[in-house]
């Protein structure tokens, strides 16, 4: 079998970038397990520790993950007037929404 050097070249490229392609996966960062948390934290200001508010503001905490997730589109749309939130939802990606929205979910309500 007679292989030209333009064909030659062609395989070398592709294997090439095959390679680089494998090496890139590779190397892709394990997802941080506390990505949830960390964006959870920025809300504590306002909605307390593990979403457990003080005062009037609405307590997070055992809220049901579509609950929030609907409410924080509500506020993204501006179908839901607020003093800040609907700036605040604004800054999330629809994955980061439910992240926060899972881990707050998940923390227990003070009594």
């Amino acid at each position: 079998m007679h292989v030209s050097v333009r064909h030659a070249a062609r395989l070398s490229a592709a294997a090439a970038v095959l390679a680089l392609a494998t090496v890139a996966q590779a190397q892709t960062p394990a997802p941080n397990p506390h990505l949830a948390r960390n964006l959870a934290a920025t809300c504590a200001n306002c909605h307390g520790t593990n979403g457990n508010a003080r005062g009037d503001m609405k307590p997070l905490a055992g809220v049901s993950a579509d609950k929030i997730v609907a409410m924080m589109a509500d506020y993204k749309s501006g179908n839901q007037p607020a003093t800040i939130m609907h700036q605040i939802a604004k800054g999330y990606t629809d994955d980061q929404i439910k992240l926060i929205a899972g881990y707050f979910a998940a923390q227990q309500p003070k009594k």
